[in-house]
């Protein structure tokens, strides 16, 4: 055996260890924020279009002196933001 032969194995089973490195531990994933910002976006907006649809609802069967619109709204961005915190902290545990 040569030391060309020698040295071209030595690169192969570097070359391989990396690869199963690599594939035990594939690290962060850049696409892994993307869904991030996807729920932490729908969990804002959902209780947030919830709560106006039915404060639009509330204003036309049980009117009141304030508007049901406006205070559900205010309620769904609240709810969503909570959620959106929730979602934030799980994130950051690294699950």
């Amino acid at each position: 055996m040569t030391d060309d032969d020698d040295d071209r194995a030595n690169r192969i089973g570097h070359h391989a260890k990396r690869m199963k490195t690599a594939r035990d531990d594939p690290g962060p994933s850049p696409l892994r924020g993307f869904g991030t910002f996807g729920m932490i976006g729908w969990s804002v907006a959902v209780p947030t279009v919830g709560g106006a649809l039915l404060g639009l609802w509330l204003d036309r069967v049980a009117p009141q002196e304030f508007s049901w619109t406006l205070a559900l709204l205010l309620a769904g961005v609240v709810l969503g933001a909570a959620i959106a915190w929730g979602w934030i902290g799980k994130e950051g545990d690294g699950k």
